[in-house]
């Protein structure tokens, strides 16, 4: 939004901001912020930054906590959910004493990722495209604790909700796709978000009611810059929340909020550019791809388990990706089969189009760790010639759950569950460490943490278990 110091405090003046809001990515991609009066906002602010304490996030120990974070004044947006004026900015963190970039932090890792892929000369561009699927719930409750286990959404779109006296118009279990209002009861809180987007800078291809009948949603923004599109999903995760908040009800990006119910993924559709050039067309090649692209794919899938330690990395990722449903499971690549982990868009067969998706990821990733890993992955396929097709990775443009048990386990299956993706990114991080854009530090803090969630979950018992056993 501003190039200058100068150009941002002009326009604080003319549009009579009060506040200055900054936000940071923690390591496990949450968003955190600090508040600032306009009096505060100084020149020494973009040297000196403002100090919090790194350990309360993930990112240093306690005994040397100490950072800062500085805005980036191009990231800058009017926060329209504020009651004063508020400008906010995302921000780079520092360490306190050097002022040097810390380098844990997210948007600096993806900074190193773009870096490398210049250095090289296999492009100069990564351009990104998330699709944003989510559940919006008028309520929602939960509790853990050492005697119960619960939780609890509801919905007036859901079915279960049918005999209620009211409109009547509820949607039936996996009935949502494009549903029309007034099954759509979603479509105004949509809009809001798209308007609000919009507002911000970042457009909007168009949005939708999804597959879940009980409130799943979806929106769709443009291709975008590697860090633009980081930047953008942490911002559409925000105003969404905080529209829903608004009205009372509440949004969630997990992967499988429902059991019976569609799961949200956030699929990465992406190609990369040199010289103004789509790198990934090739009218004659399968599917319009090129040999480029062809190689990209192939070090995606050869890296696949190890990439959604970073795209799925929750245990809730994995509820969502179950094989022998419309899960993007299997190591392979298609033009039409959605059990592919790689889809290529059918549509999408012009030279600035031709493109392809990346169909595990979700939204409980980091987006600079994800985009990063992804694009590692395909710079490491490119460099070394890893052919799809000879690594047995397809393309598969059949229904693979109709194939017998003997034909599907010719086919390489990617994490079904958290450990065995922690497993895969301890096996194989090499092409991670290239360009120094992670470190093995970084990646054995990862795995301990992920490790550690899921023995949390494990350690549990789960309500369905009293069910199951209770009585043996």
């Amino acid at each position: 939004m501003f190039q200058t110091f100068e150009e941002a405090l002009a326009f604080i003046q003319r549009e009579s901001i009060a506040m200055v809001d900054l936000k940071f990515c923690d390591l496990w991609g949450r968003w955190h912020h600090v508040t600032l009066p306009v009096s505060q906002f100084v020149p020494r602010l973009m040297d000196n930054g403002v100090g919090f304490d790194g350990s309360s996030v993930g990112f240093k120990s306690v005994s040397a906590g100490d950072m800062v974070m500085v805005p980036d004044l191009g990231t800058g947006f009017v926060d329209p959910f504020w009651e004063a004026p508020t400008l906010s900015f995302i921000c780079v963190t520092l360490e306190a004493d050097t002022r040097q970039i810390f380098p844990y932090d997210p948007r600096n890792i993806a900074l190193r990722a773009e870096q490398y892929l210049n250095a090289t000369g296999v492009a100069d561009t990564s351009l990104w495209g998330p699709e944003f699927e989510f559940y919006i719930f008028d309520a929602v409750s939960y509790q853990n604790g050492v005697n119960t286990a619960a939780y609890r959404v509801d919905s007036v779109e859901a079915d279960w909700n049918s005999q209620q006296m009211g409109s009547g118009f509820t949607i039936s279990r996996h009935g949502g796709y494009h549903a029309i209002p007034p099954q759509d009861h979603l479509f105004n809180l949509r809009t809001r978000v798209s308007m609000t987007l919009e507002a911000m800078g970042i457009q909007v291809k168009y949005h939708h009611h999804e597959v879940g009948g009980p409130g799943q949603c979806e929106i769709e923004i443009p291709m975008l810059p590697f860090l633009k599109a980081a930047d953008a999903v942490l911002l559409i995760k925000y105003v969404t929340r905080m529209t829903a908040f608004d009205l009372g009800m509440t949004a969630t990006f997990m992967p499988k909020p429902l059991y019976g119910e569609a799961g949200s993924g956030m699929h990465f559709h992406q190609y990369i550019w040199k010289d103004g050039v789509n790198l990934c067309y090739d009218a004659e090649g399968y599917g319009c791809m090129s040999d480029i692209a062809r190689y990209y794919i192939g070090g995606l899938l050869a890296h696949g388990g190890a990439v959604m330690a970073f795209t799925n990395p929750s245990t809730n990722s994995y509820r969502r990706l179950i094989p022998g449903y419309e899960a993007p499971v299997s190591a392979v690549f298609s033009l039409a089969n959605r059990s592919a982990a790689i889809r290529i868009p059918k549509y999408a067969n012009q030279p600035h189009s031709a493109r392809f998706e990346f169909r595990p990821p979700d939204a409980t990733s980091n987006p600079y760790l994800a985009i990063a890993a992804q694009l590692l992955a395909g710079i490491d396929g490119i460099l070394k010639q890893l052919d799809p097709t000879e690594l047995g990775y397809g393309p598969v443009d059949e229904d693979i759950f109709t194939w017998p048990a003997e034909k599907r386990a010719q086919i390489k299956a990617l994490p079904t569950s958290l450990p065995m993706a922690m497993e895969a990114l301890a096996a194989d991080h090499d092409f991670l460490l290239a360009g120094d854009v992670f470190s093995e530090d970084l990646i054995e803090r990862w795995i301990a943490r992920k490790r550690e969630e899921d023995r949390q979950v494990r350690n549990r018992p789960h309500p369905y278990e009293i069910e199951l056993y209770y009585d043996l």
